[in-house]
């Protein structure tokens, strides 16, 4: 029986399935906060769906970083987040729901907004509520219709929920919230694996 994301990675969080989740999707990130990070300039983060906050702690790191905090709809992820990071600011909310007190420079999100019902209503939202002016949101997919290699994966994970759109897709969604400077590639692409699709543009 499928399952809705929140129940699934919540189990994943006791059988400590997101540190494999980390190694398996640590170059990925890495080449995206590397491309969002290079004009070296002074940046409030916040990675959205941060599961249990390892991108968190390796952007705090970041000599700029002047605050870096995560959100996700997990309690568990939050709850091995704060275990694992006290002093960290680690929030559980439904992403369409929560804002925070301030806007940030730079949002990221690896692996989350495909789970959602409408990911096109988040990525406005965030641009509306989350983004400052000239803030950048970079987010990175593997579940997307040209990575032949994804499809199955709502049934081998149990996951209900999972939308799956092609790359043009995601992308008019950026364009059609307003981003200014959209772009797109994808990283690590293999043999029967198109590679992760990131997308990225500016408020």
């Amino acid at each position: 029986m499928k399952r809705n994301p929140i129940e699934v990675f919540s189990d994943w969080a006791d059988l400590d399935k997101d540190f494999g989740m980390e190694i398996n999707h640590k170059e990925s990130v890495e080449n995206m906060l590397s491309f969002a990070l290079q004009n070296e300039t002074p940046f409030s983060f916040i990675d959205a769906g941060c599961g249990n906050g390892w991108v968190v702690r390796s952007v705090a790191e970041h000599p700029m970083c002047q605050n870096a905090m995560g959100v996700d709809g997990s309690k568990k992820m939050i709850d091995k987040a704060n275990k694992i990071d006290p002093n960290a600011t680690y929030t559980c909310a439904n992403l369409m729901q929560w804002s925070p007190e301030k806007k940030v420079d730079l949002v990221h999100s690896m692996e989350v907004f495909y789970y959602m019902e409408n990911p096109k209503k988040l990525i406005q939202f965030i641009y509306e509520k989350w983004l400052k002016k000239n803030g950048r949101l970079i987010i990175g997919l593997d579940f997307y219709f040209e990575n032949k290699a994804s499809h199955d994966w709502s049934e081998s994970c149990g996951i209900s929920n999972m939308k799956l759109f092609s790359e043009n897709e995601w992308v008019s969604f950026f364009t059609d919230t307003g981003f200014n400077e959209i772009k797109f590639w994808r990283y690590g692409a293999k043999e029967n694996w198109a590679g992760t699709l990131i997308v990225t543009g500016v408020k």
